[in-house]
């Protein structure tokens, strides 16, 4: 059993001790948020976009590093998972990307404001938070196999590399191969159901082909649509897009 005095010291050494070890590993934090965070791309862009997040309350509804409200999707890895043109149609008309679907407000932004909210987003999801949140799954190859016949019968298989801009875009409403949203139709075998033409022409602008869709026009260059349209029309119903 220990003497009062060595009990005493014991209390003092160990106190001292752990406040030394506290102040090493608060200062060395410290010395690593510029490298974490990336410090270096804070620009004007960004510093605006924090204030428009800020003033509009969107941590009312979303959550970003974990801060937040969980109404409305988490927001830290959004510009990795969904791009600047999925982004950027949202915030300016969230109804019309998603009918009759999203409570999300539209604020009205102004161009140059989506532009700053849009870097803001853009370095938040650079920032090293230590693995979180888990990174968002955009590999280009998922494992979507599309097989047709040939003219003596043989069947052929070939797997297909899914575009990034259909992981970011369309698997937002659409669902492939069991994974993806559910507010359009399944394209599991679209290529079957619809020719490259109105799948082209559908991208373009989807009222075009049907009056009354609910798809929206999406933010798609030429470059989007004809690598878009030359997927979707491999999706064969035939053997199934797997």
């Amino acid at each position: 059993m220990l003497s009062k005095s060595a009990a005493k010291a014991f209390f003092i050494g160990g106190t001292t001790l752990s406040f030394a070890a506290f102040i090493l590993l608060t200062l060395d934090t410290i010395k690593q948020v510029p490298k974490q965070t990336h410090a270096e791309n804070i620009n004007e862009h960004v510093i605006r976009g924090k204030d428009l997040w800020d003033h509009n309350n969107c941590m009312g509804c979303h959550t970003i590093m974990g801060e937040g409200a969980y109404y409305a999707p988490e927001l830290t890895k959004v510009f990795e998972r969904r791009g600047e043109g999925f982004i950027r149609a949202m915030l300016k008309d969230p109804e019309a990307m998603y009918p009759g679907q999203r409570k999300m407000v539209n604020y009205h932004f102004k161009d140059e404001e989506m532009t700053d909210l849009i870097a803001f987003f853009k370095w938040i999801g650079e920032v090293d938070l230590n693995g979180f949140p888990k990174k968002p799954d955009l590999s280009p190859t998922a494992n979507i196999s599309a097989t047709s016949s040939t003219a003596a019968g043989a069947v052929v298989v070939k797997q297909l590399d899914r575009p990034l801009i259909f992981n970011q875009m369309c698997v937002a409403c659409h669902a492939l191969g069991g994974q993806g949203g559910s507010v359009g139709p399944a394209l599991d075998g679209v290529g079957s159901r619809l020719d490259k033409d109105t799948i082209v022409k559908r991208l373009n602008d989807p009222t075009s082909v049907k009056a009354d869709s609910k798809m929206p026009k999406l933010p798609l260059t030429k470059e989007n649509i004809i690598e878009l349209s030359a997927f979707l029309s491999e999706l064969k119903s035939t053997g199934g897009a797997k």
